[in-house]
């Protein structure tokens, strides 16, 4: 058996100086959504902003509960309220945050496996990419121009029926 490694194609950039206006103010109101994040067990505050094509900036943050693990995350707080309130927009970019009970991150977290499943779907309903900004308080940032980069070998409905 031959083995293949899956590539994940995206951007980093340095810092963020880098990233264009619009990107930038995503950044600074997933950083405000951030810091509204209920997270008294965990401590971990995760803030998620995202652009939709009739150009609404949506935030999400985490929201914990003590009967682990019914909160939700950031990310899917944002999407969820995003599609409830504007179904017909397609979601163009998403920038995720994060910061722990003691200290700024040096690296960009990573979205939970749920919230790439919710991605794809999202991306895959709309027709077209959705872009994801994975941003650290130290500067540094991940850009994938596609959600699907972000879960390989996705699950899709349409397999429930083969």
């Amino acid at each position: 058996m031959k083995k293949k490694k899956l590539e994940i194609q995206y951007k980093e950039l340095a810092s963020r100086e880098e990233l264009s206006k619009e990107d930038f103010e995503l950044l600074k109101k997933s950083e405000e959504a951030r810091e509204r994040a209920y997270s008294p067990y965990s401590k971990f505050k995760v803030g998620a902003a995202l652009m939709l094509s009739n150009r609404k900036i949506v935030t999400g943050n985490n929201q914990e509960n003590a009967s682990f693990p019914v909160g939700l995350c950031a990310e899917r707080v944002a999407l969820f309220a995003a599609h409830s309130q504007f179904p017909d927009e397609k979601i163009n970019t998403l920038v995720i945050t994060a910061s722990g009970s003691e200290k700024v991150l040096e690296t960009p977290i990573s979205p939970c496996g749920s919230c790439r499943q919710v991605f794809t779907e999202f991306e895959k309903e709309q027709g077209a990419p959705m872009r994801i900004i994975l941003a650290s308080g130290k500067g540094k940032i991940l850009v994938f121009e596609e959600a699907d980069t972000l879960l390989p070998l996705s699950f899709f409905s349409n397999q429930l029926n083969e």
